[in-house]
């Protein structure tokens, strides 16, 4: 009855829009540490089918021109970013002895979109369940140190919004954490991050069929891959047109936007409340080693990017 009560109280809060992303991820780690998700809720769950409602009704609060032509000058640096950190992943794998679908896993969804990208990727390599769920683990356990760490490094270096936007979009792994990181930076750093993030997404293609070529290749095996878009990826494309190119129902856009943003900050809460010490400690430690380097290499490397520009 109390875990009913408390996640039910969070959702109201979130509702009415007076808690931030940061917070309510550690509202949600709180609850998970004292047992508060009720019984039959699977948290995790709810976090990504709601998460993706999220995205497309944060499309209505996009201009998609000015957004597109802000990415497209950043598109030297996603595409060497990912190139980068999944060749330095697979060297680093081999020094630390650590089995190459697991690091492949790892630098997948440091270098694209997280979850997601190791999902799709896993099925490709033929990756086995434990070796995909440590994975998840891993990048989930940063994504949530990076959503409240990557704000206050943007306020401690004066970033302007749309390098805040850029550099969470190539720095931090799920779209969830990318896009709580930037709602709690500013609207116009959660527009960029956002369009940004999701046209990253969708190098998961090729990057799909190159790994199953890659695998097959080494195991001798001809099984063909299937590769599908997220759909919310699609929704968030239409929603950000309808936006851009019909103007004259402005405000119920920008309704929709606010209701997306306030959705996104419950589902980063249902994401905290999924983040148990038990799935902390299931991680390990060359995993998580591998991890943050990857990590810090990607962060540290995109942001002197930018700040060159």
């Amino acid at each position: 009855m109390l875990a009913k009560l408390y996640v039910s109280a969070i959702a109201i809060i979130a509702g009415v829009g007076v808690l931030s992303s940061p917070y309510a991820l550690l509202l949600g780690f709180i609850g998970a540490g004292f047992g508060l998700s009720p019984k039959h809720f699977n948290p995790a769950q709810w976090a990504k089918r709601l998460l993706g409602v999220a995205i497309v009704l944060l499309g209505f609060g996009v201009h998609l021109p000015s957004a597109m032509q802000v990415t497209g000058a950043a598109l030297g640096l996603m595409v060497i970013s990912m190139v980068a950190t999944l060749v330095l992943a697979l060297l680093l794998a081999k020094a630390m002895r650590l089995e190459l679908s697991t690091a492949h896993l790892i630098g997948t969804g440091t270098a694209i979109c997280g979850g997601s990208a190791i999902a799709a990727v896993g099925p490709a390599i033929r990756a086995r369940s434990d070796q995909m769920a440590l994975a998840l683990a891993v990048v989930f356990i940063l994504n949530s140190v990076a959503l409240l760490v990557f704000p206050l490094i943007g306020r401690l270096l004066d970033l302007d919004q749309q390098t805040f936007g850029l550099w969470a979009a190539i720095a931090i792994h799920d779209t969830s954490s990318v896009v709580g990181a930037a709602e709690a930076f500013g609207d116009e750093a959660l527009q960029i991050a956002t369009t940004t993030k999701l046209a990253r997404a969708l190098w998961i293609i090729p990057l799909v069929l190159i790994s199953a070529w890659w695998y097959q290749r080494s195991a001798q095996q001809q099984k063909p891959v299937r590769v599908s878009v997220p759909w919310f990826i699609v929704g968030f494309v239409a929603t950000a047109v309808i936006a851009s190119y019909f103007n004259e129902t402005s405000s119920i856009f920008s309704t929709l936007f606010e209701l997306g943003k306030r959705l996104l900050v419950f589902c980063l809460f249902l994401i905290g409340l999924s983040l148990t010490l038990k799935r902390v400690r299931a991680a390990g430690l060359k995993p998580m080693l591998l991890a943050l380097i990857l990590w810090f290499f990607i962060a540290t490397g995109s942001l002197l990017w930018l700040l060159n520009l």
